[in-house]
């Protein structure tokens, strides 16, 4: 198996230097009370308005309602996530599920499990530098495109939508992987590449500057796919299975509010912790989330999406035996918080 990034290898070099800092190994946290609210360290893949239902639970005070002292932390890449979970840098990680079984295929005793699913779309669009009114998927075909890292759910979904179209990702086209994320839609804005993968706010900032226009969504041409979850280890959970149910609670409630308010609405409650974008930029996000059904209703993670994800694992070549879902993924929580 091709690994996206040895996470296993990273956390034991870094258990050292981070002990006794942050959340505990293992964790220790106990039950939320009325008397205090327990420490959580949540570490999030990147900031995006595409995660907004999390970023509503914070602002409208779900977490702090369920007895939670939520501190979050962006780690900026799943590889990164993911150590600070196993280190016990980190309670609970928010990434992409591949990262869990990348994991347990590395041999992790002490593995990621997954019990809350976000988001059921990829977040993430296609950019060319010129408007494509009757844009198809052929229209890549000898050109250059600036894409995600090996291994990751950004480039996985991409070369799964390529293969759905007939195109084979490494002999029709060039696609550069060499390029940081966050940083692409800069490399595309000077020059490089003739088409570029971006996540909001990228995909519309690049718009906004005439550099760039949206010309397909990878989440509507990819169909529902598993793409964000949150995790803790194994242990984690055993020893603390109030403070999951309490996390979960909230982050339903959140799932909740985009379901039943408008983008305007989620905008304006989510501005905070997006200081630096306008908020017409943010209702404009968030709207072309909601019109693509981004957001689960509930936080379920089903076997049937699991399936899926390995299957575009597979054709992508970064998975050569199967795991078993009972193992890496936990749908109690989610089905309480959802009743």
């Amino acid at each position: 198996m091709k690994k996206a990034g040895s996470y296993l290898l990273a956390a034991l070099v870094l258990i050292g230097a981070l002990a006794g800092c942050g959340a505990k190994d293992g964790g220790t946290a106990k039950a939320p009370s009325a008397s205090a609210k327990t420490p959580v360290v949540l570490n999030e893949v990147a900031h995006s308005i595409f995660y907004a239902p999390m970023y509503v639970a914070i602002e409208e005070g779900y977490f702090a309602d369920e007895g939670i002292d939520l501190t979050l932390v962006t780690g900026f890449g799943a590889d990164k996530t993911m150590t600070a979970l196993l280190t016990g840098e980190a309670d609970i990680g928010f990434m992409g599920s591949e990262s869990t079984i990348y994991t347990y295929k590395e041999g992790a005793s002490d593995y990621a499990v997954n019990f809350a699913q976000l988001t059921q779309r990829a977040g993430n669009f296609l950019v060319s530098r010129e408007p494509i009114d009757n844009f198809t998927w052929d229209m890549l075909k000898g050109k250059k495109v600036l894409g995600g890292r090996a291994g990751g759910m950004p480039e996985m979904v991409f070369e799964y939508i390529l293969k759905k179209n007939g195109i084979d990702p490494a002999a029709d086209l060039s696609i550069d992987q060499s390029i940081d994320f966050g940083s692409t839609a800069a490399a595309f804005s000077g020059g490089q590449g003739d088409f570029s993968v971006e996540f909001e706010p990228h995909a519309t900032s690049l718009e906004a500057k005439g550099d760039g226009y949206v010309v397909a969504s990878l989440g509507e041409d990819s169909g529902y796919v598993p793409y964000t979850a949150f995790s803790a280890k194994k242990s984690y959970l055993e020893k603390n299975p109030a403070v999951i149910e309490a996390f979960t609670r909230a982050l339903q409630k959140g799932m909740d509010y985009v379901q039943t308010h408008t983008p305007a609405e989620i905008a304006k409650v989510i501005a905070p912790q997006f200081a630096e974008t306008e908020l017409a930029t943010i209702e404009t996000i968030v709207g072309r989330y909601a019109a693509q059904d981004t957001w689960k209703a509930d936080l379920i993670f089903s076997e049937d999406s699991f399936t899926l994800l390995e299957n575009i694992l597979e054709e992508a070549g970064e998975l050569d035996g199967r795991v078993p879902y009972a193992d890496l993924v936990d749908t109690s929580f989610a089905k309480k918080a959802a009743q």
